[in-house]
This record gives structure tokens, C-alpha cells and sequence, in this order.
């Protein structure tokens, strides 16, 4: 396993489309003041420094999850909080390279 596949960020083109079939949640973990200068539409803002406190309510949602942020780096710690939770997730990258791949 590269470095690349423990931070969430191998080759991932295939499995975001997968999860997307599945229905997927798309969560943005930028602050506030990022996703509002731009996102995805549709995705959910919960920013990094919050995640912890809101895995029940993404449990809840009953559907795998994409994150992803603007380099990868943040939305790769929340998929490690999120997967240890038990949720289905994986790191969707920079939100505008994962917008491209939709």
C-alpha cells in the first residue's frame, strides 16, 4: 500500500462512481467561509473541527460518504475519523477535482 492509498487518495475514479451508484452523501469538510465561496451542489458542509461530534448524524444518514475538501488533506482525517466510526467512506479528494469526476 502506497502512500497515496493510506491518505484515501489512490486511484479513486472508480470507486467515487461507485459510491455515487450507491447513493452516496458528499460532505465537505472546509470551514464555512470555503464552502461558501464554492462547492459542490448538493454536498453538506461539516467542517473538519466538528466532525468528531457529528458522526451519529452522518451514521443516521444510512449512506456510504464521500468527503473532501480543497487539497485532500482534511477530508483524508475526516475518512479516517468517519471509516473508524464504521461508516463506508472514502476521500473524494479537492472538491473541485472530485466535481470534475461526477
Amino acid at each position: 500500500m502506497g502512500l497515496l492509498d493510506m491518505l484515501g487518495l489512490g486511484s479513486k475514479s472508480e470507486s467515487i462512481k461507485d459510491f455515487i451508484n450507491k447513493g452516496a452523501v458528499i460532505i465537505d469538510v472546509r470551514t464555512v467561509g470555503e464552502f461558501r465561496d464554492g462547492h459542490i451542489k448538493g454536498s453538506k458542509n461539516i467542517p473538519l473541527d466538528t466532525i468528531n461530534g457529528k458522526v451519529n448524524e452522518i451514521k443516521k444518514l444510512d449512506k456510504p460518504v464521500i468527503v473532501c475538501c480543497r487539497s485532500g488533506m482534511r477530508s483524508a482525517q475526516a475518512a479516517s475519523v468517519l471509516k473508524s466510526a464504521g461508516i463506508e467512506v472514502i476521500n473524494g479528494g479537492g472538491w473541485q477535482s472530485l466535481e470534475g469526476k461526477l
